[in-house]
């Protein structure tokens, strides 16, 4: 096995009836990189980020974590070995402060998980560990505000720090910007390289906001009706003729000057 890979699937397939929405699908996503996957509406990639997160059992093939096959385990599992996943819509408990959120998460895969609602003074460690997420992803000024109280982009900075509170190895980051005004994008984005580069993560980043992918992405697999219709670096992926043809070009216009910008 390549050490540098952390994640992969063989031939991973998901078919809902006669609706094949991931087909055969084989990536390598090297460890600490940033991989995006794009692709149009219906091309399969949220089904393909629930297959890798456990949330959906394939009808066929295989996913590998870390050199083990995880295709059999429940979801809690492999949040437990470092699998951490975020979704298009936020997934928060609204009542609860900043702080108590992202506690909880990391309480969630530590050895209390069972004793949520005892006095959060036995786990000093827990909330301590919250309070430096808070500052990494820069809501320590907001601990004491209940979720429900934050605007939009503070929320997903809020969901964020709870795939960070664990200290999961590979981030499944889905629609990040998602519902974002466009002058929220950048410090998003920004909040979630300094986490990949310095914290040495692996993050795989579902995304619709091109320029955001071709300026951050050090891999891109395209999705084409559940299938890979091509990966590559940015670069490569911006001169590849068929990518153009098919998809990107019609879609998003001149990426060759995404690229550059």
């Amino acid at each position: 096995m390549d050490n540098d890979i952390i994640l992969e699937t063989h031939k991973l397939r998901k078919q809902f009836g006669a609706l094949v929405a991931v087909a055969d699908v084989s990536i390598r996503v090297r460890a600490n990189t940033l991989h995006s996957i794009i692709g149009p509406n219906g091309a399969g990639k949220t089904t393909f980020f629930n297959l890798l997160s456990r949330n959906l059992h394939p009808t066929s093939g295989q996913v590998i974590f870390k050199g083990r096959d995880i295709t059999n385990l429940p979801v809690h599992r492999t949040a437990h070995l470092g699998i951490g996943r975020s979704f298009q819509i936020t997934n928060l408990f609204p009542n609860l402060t900043v702080l108590e959120n992202i506690r909880l998460a990391c309480q969630a895969l530590g050895h209390d998980n069972f004793r949520f609602f005892n006095d959060h003074r036995r786990f000093r460690q827990y909330e301590e560990r919250a309070w430096e997420v808070m500052e990494q992803v820069g809501l320590k000024n907001h601990a004491l505000l209940p979720a429900r109280a934050l605007p939009h982009g503070d929320k997903r900075k809020l969901e964020l720090g709870m795939l960070l509170g664990p200290d999961s190895e590979v981030l499944l980051l889905d629609e990040p910007t998602a519902g974002l005004a466009a002058e929220q994008v950048p410090e998003l984005i920004g909040i979630i390289q300094q986490v990949q580069r310095s914290g040495r993560k692996t993050v795989m980043l579902v995304e619709h906001n091109m320029n955001v992918v071709m300026r951050v992405s050090d891999i891109i697999t395209v999705m084409h009706q559940g299938q890979v219709l091509a990966e590559g670096t940015p670069a490569e992926i911006t001169a590849n003729e068929v990518v153009q043809s098919a998809y990107l070009g019609a879609l998003y216009g001149d990426l060759t000057t995404m690229a550059r910008n």
